[in-house]
């Protein structure tokens, strides 16, 4: 686990660390708007295309090989900003980042189900989820004010950390095998002649719960700036929806161990559909009274309760309706559900956004959420 925790902390650095700096950098190099826009939309989208095709790279290739090349193609590439400003280097750039953050997610995930026992995978989700909002919490906020007052080149060295990370994939690597032939969970894969397919329908529950809090969460993250007039509550509340949803999301592991994971999926869905509205209902008005402000800020903390949460409670859910021959699949299918929610959320959002405002957006955004709440109620 600590090599596991060390890949993870290198690489989700170098990961937030650019976020928010590499499409400042482009519109430095001169881009418009669209062209910065272009800059994460292209991480995403290698990011996605990569990551189902991870659980065959680790089959053919190997945990240690396939982890360090992620590493490798997510710190090297972020250097390379040093040297050009322009728009299509820094898109060619960004989907080679992509690929490598598209294997370091799959595996990462996939590593937690393959270290521990099943009893304690909760805690341990937990602890990995610690281990990726620490630098999220720390670097999103801050990467683009370090940018700007100390220099870009800052940045930049930073978001090569990933590379520091290679010799804990190499470690973990070592410490990670293929299920050996009397596995139980390959056993019961074959007498149940479980396919991928069979495998795909099971995941389907936890996903789409997955995609209904992250295309909430993604919304507010993208647009949090634009949803108030003030700087310091949009800064403070995607503070609080950062903190809170790493606390859920550690603190939501052990519980999962104790209780299961049936309890609380409900309850957080709701809590999703009801801090959704809560925010919609403080955007309502152009300037808000101070009461609003803080209102806007502590609905940014509850999402941030049901965001983390439901990210450990669906990943733990996601590892137990299939065998352990497929948990590389599992993980690879909830980093697709992660990224298409949060990538969907940006673009539904924006697009409802710009016909009606961010009230109603927001509005469908809950809508949405509680769209999965008989998933959540219905026990496999």
């Amino acid at each position: 686990m600590p090599a596991l925790i060390a890949m993870t902390l290198t690489g989700f650095a170098g990961y937030a660390a650019l976020l928010p700096v590499a499409p400042l950098w482009a519109v430095r190099g001169g881009a418009d708007e669209a062209g910065a826009g272009l800059v994460n939309g292209v991480l995403l989208l290698f990011t996605v295309l990569t990551q189902l095709w991870v659980p065959g790279a680790l089959r053919r290739f190997g945990w240690g090989p396939v982890m360090a090349l992620g590493m490798l193609l997510l710190g090297l590439p972020a250097l390379g900003h040093i040297a050009s400003d322009a728009l299509i280097p820094i898109l060619v750039l960004s989907a080679v980042r992509g690929v490598g953050f598209g294997i370091l997610t799959v595996t990462g995930s996939a590593a937690v189900a393959e270290l521990v026992d099943p009893a304690r995978r909760g805690a341990a989700i937990g602890a990995y989820g610690l281990a990726i909002a620490l630098p999220n919490l720390v670097l999103l906020p801050g990467g683009a004010w370090v940018a700007q007052t100390w220099g870009f080149w800052v940045v930049f060295t930073v978001s090569g950390l990933p590379l520091l990370g290679i010799p804990a994939a190499l470690a973990l690597g070592r410490i990670l095998h293929e299920p050996p032939a009397d596995d139980p969970g390959a056993a019961a894969a074959r007498d149940e002649e479980m396919g991928r397919r069979t495998a795909y329908l099971r995941l389907l529950r936890p996903t789409v719960l997955l995609l209904g809090v992250t295309l909430a969460g993604g919304a507010l993250a993208s647009f949090a700036p634009q949803l108030v007039d003030s700087g310091l509550a949009s800064a403070a509340a995607l503070f609080a929806m950062g903190a809170t949803a790493a606390v859920a999301r550690w603190g939501m592991g052990g519980l999962s161990d104790r209780h299961g994971t049936q309890p609380f999926l409900w309850p957080l869905v709701l809590l999703t559909v009801l801090s959704m509205t809560l925010t919609a209902w403080t955007v309502r008005v152009p300037d808000p009274a101070a009461p609003v402000l803080v209102a806007f800020v502590v609905a940014a903390g509850l999402v941030g309760v049901s965001y983390g949460g439901l990210q450990n409670l669906t990943l733990v859910v996601a590892f137990d309706v299939v065998p352990r021959v497929h948990h590389k699949l599992a993980s690879a299918v909830w980093n697709v559900g992660f990224d298409l929610g949060t990538g969907i959320g940006s673009v539904l959002v924006g697009l409802v956004a710009a016909g009606y405002g961010f009230t109603e957006a927001l509005a469908v955004a809950a809508v949405l959420a509680a769209a999965t709440l008989p998933l959540a109620l219905r026990r496999r």
